[in-house]
């Protein structure tokens, strides 16, 4: 083990960021490129493109649950998490060298449409991600104690991802979507394969931790399910909704997808009636684990609406920009959004979280962006008042993407973080396939795309409102 790591300095916090970088530096070239590729450069419509995005919450349905619960059992390479964030890494790096030649490939497999093709690229490029995204996550919970060391771990990865992230939209911005895909393959390899090798991940849990992962786990998919309470209305979802699209059926809703609503708001309730403070200390902190992925969900669905579907709101009011500089509004808009990511969290969040609270601060951030959409949907009519806006949105984006895993991680057991990790992953794929889908049919049909930004504002909103009920950890 290497002294940086003994003394858990700056340094290893660092080189302990960089594999959660480049998985995060490969979902900005994917969220930059890909619908601006299959939208100028192959003519697919809306609802096509939220069909090609499909792919990857369904990659990360089974990706990081399966990953997760794995690499908490297994041992190779020197390593839990190392292997998957080795292999992971590598194909991410593979299928993003593959975006630009999706019209290529199509052609000479004998595809005359390319979206089948989009779909296939974009499933492996996400299932790459997740493969390695768990993994990555999970070896800051493994190699860092609970409480404010854990916390830095988590923001210290938001802040050099988020500081990768401001580089990845800047190259989108200044030289084009296709540099910085070819440049995002050699980064992306190069942070995931290299720094693994210089962190050492415990081969033993501590005495304590070695009882509880020793004691068998029976039925775990089932305990699993009755984890997820919550999220059953998404997982209801998320079969109906590819088999009408691949179908070709109508997404509008109906009966069914009432009866997914309904189920949602039945799980939901069933966790909020039962304070967290008034149960046994197990049962509390399962508790708070479903409503932190109820509260985490509606973030993410706002959060998925913008990133798939930003273009169609700047070709609605911008409709003066080329395509072009179409593609770079939005890079420049993401940069803006990652720039103020990449501040905030180990200045202002993970000193201010000390203070007040994990819960509160997040809290209040989540509240920021839900009025940021708002800000958009009223102002967001040229791109200097977009580049404000999305500023604002930073904030809750900074919280979004470091302090969750801060507060979840001390309301599970150490021994199965992948595990719980793999399942708090749905909070955030399941409702991007609500996003995908049903989301997309709606706006594709809607005159107006200012409505996807009242859309984000509502889902940030109840997130908000979801995130009041959570206890703060420890206390």
């Amino acid at each position: 083990m290497l002294d940086i790591q003994k003394k858990l300095s700056p340094a290893f916090y660092a080189i302990l960021s960089l594999p959660s970088t480049a998985m995060g530096f490969a979902l900005s070239v994917q969220i930059s490129a890909l619908s601006w590729i299959l939208s100028t450069q192959y003519n697919l419509a809306i609802h096509e493109i939220g069909l090609v995005w499909a792919a990857g919450p369904i990659a990360g349905i089974f990706g990081q649950v399966i990953v997760g619960m794995i690499s908490d059992e297994v041992w190779f390479w020197g390593g839990r998490r190392r292997p998957f964030i080795l292999i992971g890494g590598t194909l991410s790096a593979l299928m993003l060298l593959a975006l630009p030649f999706i019209g290529v490939i199509s052609t000479s497999l004998g595809f005359e449409s390319v979206v089948g093709i989009a779909i296939l690229i974009a499933l492996t490029l996400d299932l790459s991600i997740n493969i390695s995204f768990n993994p990555t996550r999970s070896i800051i919970a493994d190699v860092t104690p609970a409480g404010n060391e854990r916390t830095k771990g988590y923001t210290w990865m938001q802040t050099i991802s988020g500081t990768f992230g401001v580089g990845a939209y800047a190259i989108g911005a200044i030289w084009g979507n296709y540099a910085l895909i070819y440049v995002g393959a050699i980064i992306v390899f190069l942070i995931s394969f290299i720094p693994i090798w210089f962190i050492k991940e415990p081969e033993k849990l501590s005495e304590k931790e070695e009882v509880l992962s020793s004691t068998p786990d029976k039925n775990k998919w089932i305990s699993a399910l009755f984890s997820i309470k919550p999220l059953w209305g998404f997982l209801a979802y998320a079969p109906l909704g590819m088999f009408k699209k691949l179908s070709g059926q109508s997404l509008s809703p109906g009966i069914l997808e009432l009866a997914c609503l309904l189920l949602t708001i039945y799980g939901i309730f069933q966790v909020l009636k039962q304070p967290e403070s008034e149960v046994a200390n197990s049962r509390s902190n399962e508790i708070g684990f479903q409503r932190i992925l109820a509260a985490h969900a509606f973030t993410w669905m706002g959060i998925q609406t913008m990133f798939i579907y930003m273009f169609a709101f700047i070709q609605n009011k911008m409709n003066f920009l080329s395509e072009n500089d179409l593609g770079k509004v939005i890079s420049l808009s993401f940069l803006l959004l990652n720039a103020v990511a990449a501040i905030l969290p180990a200045i202002f969040l993970q000193p201010l979280s000390e203070k007040w609270g994990k819960v509160k601060i997040h809290l209040l951030s989540i509240t920021t962006m839900s009025l940021g959409y708002l800000g958009i949907y009223f102002w967001g009519n040229s791109p200097f008042n977009l580049y404000v806006m999305m500023s604002i949105l930073g904030i809750g984006w900074a919280a979004t993407v470091s302090l969750p895993f801060a507060i979840m991680s001390q309301k599970v057991e150490q021994g199965k973080m992948g595990k719980y990790m793999g399942l708090f992953n749905l909070s955030v794929v399941l409702p991007q396939l609500v996003s995908s889908l049903i989301i997309g049919e709606f706006i594709s049909h809607a005159e107006n795309k200012g409505i996807i930004f009242l859309i984000c504002a509502a889902c940030l909103g109840i997130s908000a409102v979801l995130w009041t009920s959570v206890k703060e950890p420890g206390k």
